[in-house]
Parts: structure tokens; sequence; C-alpha cells
């Protein structure tokens, strides 16, 4: 790494506040929505000495920094997450979580694809508004798609704030996520900032408007909040929520506050434990439409390369399935590997091959000293 570039990336970092020291030895997050809820009741409200098998792994093993980006005008608080490039001609992977989930949900992901990737490209993950550990400086209650598309924007514009020297984004987002991602990667295009392809898991149109008049019933069947970490932990992992262990422990943490925490609200429901939901899915509702309608035609007409990750194939919806046939995105399936919704935590060594492939495919080429534009570029 040049002497030029370590200076940029520091003075870059310096501008952006780590998080409180109390937080940096436990920065993890996770849980969405609009996916494979588990069918079983909670936990009983009888408190149980919690298990050592599921205490909770810090996410400092699987990024390079937690930092704390300020957003006065959107009124946020960022917590992100960042494992740079090795090098000033390294790309960056941006991650969005979905609906109640946090930016370490990717921490396994992130981790295994700078590996595999040898650095050459850096994972850029963060906590979206009323989510994880980002915080309020103005209501965040609004949780719209341009609300959160701006939000994203605004985020890359306040870490890369000079688009002809950042770095080629790729665009990877989970469920609401994925939806985020589609509609954000036009906006970045027209402030100039390069975007070599968009990665969606694990969500489409079709199958996740069928799903929002079941959601309430569905939710029905969620605790509302758990006696200790421990006891959250395993019951993702026993519902099978998340088939990975070692990704519950380190994603379910940020997605649970304390009893005496401000950033959620205290119910009659939920005031009996010791740790409830950091977002309460059923509190989003009013927003759930917004998150995908259109998401099908919006992901067909991004000018970027285009990759769709799925569980399974009964997820395919008609549009879609036209678009595949006619080649117009890179479909991978992940079924027969034991993965659910949670396609990134279930199976992130799988999904970082996949990334891998999907970003050198889409690299830009100079042959010669003639560039050679990516799928989607002008």
């Amino acid at each position: 790494m040049s002497q030029l570039y370590r200076s940029t990336i520091s003075s870059r970092i310096s501008k952006l506040s780590e998080p409180p020291a109390d937080e940096r030895e436990n920065d993890d997050e996770l849980r969405d929505s609009l996916g494979s809820l588990p069918s079983q009741l909670g936990p009983s409200a009888s408190w149980k000495t919690p298990n050592p098998a599921y205490a909770p792994i810090s996410s400092s093993g699987y990024f390079a920094q937690a930092l704390q980006v300020s957003l006065p005008d959107r009124g946020i608080d960022v917590r992100a997450y960042y494992t740079p490039p090795r090098s000033e001609r390294g790309g960056v992977v941006v991650m969005h979580h979905g609906a109640g989930y946090s930016g370490t949900s990717f921490a396994c992901l992130a981790k295994e694809l700078v590996e595999l990737m040898k650095g050459e490209v850096g994972v850029l993950a963060f906590d979206a508004r009323r989510h994880g550990k980002t915080t309020a400086t103005a209501s965040d209650e609004d949780l719209s798609m341009n609300v959160l598309v701006d939000d994203l924007c605004a985020f890359i514009q306040k870490v890369f704030p000079d688009p002809p020297t950042s770095p080629v984004f790729m665009l990877v987002g989970h469920s609401m996520g994925g939806s985020v991602v589609v509609h954000a990667c036009p906006k970045l295009q027209e402030l100039k900032y390069v975007v070599s392809g968009v990665a969606v898991l694990d969500v489409v149109e079709g199958t996740a408007m069928e799903a929002l008049p079941h959601m309430h019933a569905l939710l029905n069947t969620r605790p509302e909040g758990f006696d200790s970490i421990e006891e959250a932990i395993e019951w993702h992992v026993n519902t099978h929520a998340i088939n990975n262990p070692t990704s519950a422990r380190i994603s379910v943490p940020s997605i649970l506050v304390p009893r005496d925490s401000c950033l959620s609200s205290c119910t009659p429901t939920n005031r009996s434990f010791e740790y409830r939901w950091r977002t309460p899915l059923r509190s989003t509702a009013p927003y759930w439409e917004s998150w995908f309608t259109s998401l099908s035609s919006l992901f067909l007409s991004v000018r970027t390369a285009r990759l769709l990750v799925l569980a399974g194939t009964e997820r395919l919806d008609t549009p879609l399935m036209i678009g595949q046939m006619q080649g117009k995105f890179w479909l991978e399936v992940m079924s027969g590997r034991g993965v659910g919704h949670l396609v990134h935590e279930d199976d992130p060594t799988r999904l970082a091959e996949i990334l891998s492939d999907f970003w050198r495919k889409n690299e830009k080429l100079d042959v010669r000293g003639t560039i050679i534009k990516r799928v989607g570029e002008r």
C-alpha cells in the first residue's frame, strides 16, 4: 500500500468517530422480517442459567474497525463495520442488512470474502436507522424505502466524499436491504460513483408481497424478549432462524437491547424480560409494501451487473424467471446446503465464493490502455 493511500485512509477515518470503549468489545447484530420465521413459541418466563455454548462472540475478529459515522442532515449516527482493501486499486463491497437485523449479520461473510480475495476488496457493513447500534439525533421512526435509500447514499458520501477517487463498489443487500441497494444504485451512479454490480440476497417481489398478509400471524409466534443473550442465541439456532451457531453468536446480541435501554419501547408484553428486540418487526408493518413494490422490474433495469442469490428456486417470481431465461442477471440457488432465509449467515463460505466470482467477472479491464466497460456502464 502506497504512503499516499495510507495517508488518505488515515485522514478519512480520523474524521469518523470510533464507538465508545465499552462497546468496542462486543460489536454485533441481526434479525429480519419477510423471510422464514420460525413457527415455535419463545422461551418460558422462568429464568434459566445461560448456556455457555451460546456465549456471544465479538465481531472485532471479523472486521478491521467499528466506526460511528455522524449524518447530521439525516438525524442519525450510523454504526459501521469496515475492513478496507489492501491497496488503492481495491474495491469495496457495501452490505445492507434486512429488517430487524444489523451489520454484524455479515461478519462471517465479510471475513470469508476478504480472505478469499486476499484483500483485493474491502467490506463495509452498517446498521440502518432504528437498527443495531445506530442512534438518532432526531426522529428515526420512518423506515420507508425513500428514507432508507437516502440514508445509504448519504452514508457513502460521508465515508467516501470524492467520487472520482472513491473505490469501485459492489452493493449487496439482504431481504429489505436488497431492495434498498437496488433503489440506491442509480442514485449513486448519478453522483458519479462506480458500481460494478448489485447482489440481492433471498428476496423476490412476488413472494414477498404474497407473504405480507400472513406476517402478523407469523410474528405472533415470535418471543417478545429473552432473559439472557445466550438464551436468545440458542433460540435462533434451535428454531433454525440461523443455521450457523458461530454467526448467531456474533450477530444476535446487537439486535437486542437490555431492559433499561431507551432505543426500543418497553411494552406490557416485553417488560418482564431482561432483553427485548432492538427493532420490533411489527412496528415496521406500515413500510412493508413500500420495500418490495416494483422490486423485480427495478432490479432488471439497473445499469450494472446483477446477481440474485436465493435459498430455493420456489422463491423466483414470473418477471425474474423470464429475465433469467433472457440472461439479464446471474442466478445462484443455494438449496440443498442447509440454508434458510439468512443465506449469508448460514453458509458464508459458499456465498463468499459466489460474490468473489461475481466481482471478478465484472471487473473493469484495461487492455493495452483501452478500458473495457462493465455490464451496464455507459
